[in-house]
């Protein structure tokens, strides 16, 4: 088996769907974390200057989305049908385009970043929401993608749980269920999965 080393941030975000998708299937690898005090010296050994990375037997791995997919596929969380892998992959990216709008109110501070926010709660959040919850919806409203569990499903979980978590100031809490409550059901159904519970309650230890 190949030796994987994923490297992120002492925290959830773009690394987390591919540290529970590792998880879940049960495959070994080192989880490096870091604190962002450290992220100047960190990025130095990154081609892109950012993280995730992810070595791969000594091979450096960069994009969070085709490490989120590997991720699937070492464990039996991405499909295997063409049509089911792009409704998966449509996900992946549509969420990432969320986390990049996001982005861009960090470094702002006072109203500027209220503003931001704001407009980014109204804007791009509640649309692409809306998207999300129809297109669970149009899969029966309980995956995303091949009627099971897929990185899809983890990527949109670990997304709307940030949105939960009360730390992105300006954007409220109950946002996810006032504008797509289905969303909010399946946060908490993925979050129900027993091996799911168990990372968090370990990390939370």
């Amino acid at each position: 088996m190949s030796q994987l080393k994923l490297t992120y941030f002492n925290f959830g975000g773009r690394a987390e769907p591919a540290r529970l998708a590792l998880c879940l299937g049960g495959i070994a690898f080192e989880d490096s974390r870091f604190a962002f005090k450290d992220f100047a010296e960190v990025r130095k050994s990154t081609p892109f200057g950012q993280v995730p990375t992810l070595h791969v037997d000594g091979v450096l791995v960069t994009q969070s989305d085709a490490i989120t997919r590997y991720a699937g596929k070492l464990s039996g969380l991405y499909p295997t049908d063409a049509f089911q892998a792009l409704l998966c992959d449509e996900v992946l990216s549509a969420v990432e385009d969320l986390s990049i709008k996001l982005g861009a109110s960090f470094g702002l501070t006072g109203d500027a970043m209220k503003d931001a926010r704001t407009a980014f709660v109204n804007g791009p959040l509640t649309t692409y929401l809306t998207w999300l919850q129809s297109r669970l919806q149009a899969q029966g409203g309980q995956y995303f993608a091949d009627q099971r569990l897929t990185v899809a499903d983890l990527k949109v979980f670990c997304y709307v749980r940030g949105l939960l978590s009360g730390n992105l100031d300006h954007v409220p809490t109950d946002v996810v269920e006032k504008v797509a409550p289905l969303l909010l059901a399946h946060m908490q159904r993925v979050a129900a999965v027993p091996a799911i519970a168990q990372y968090y309650a370990k990390a939370a230890a």
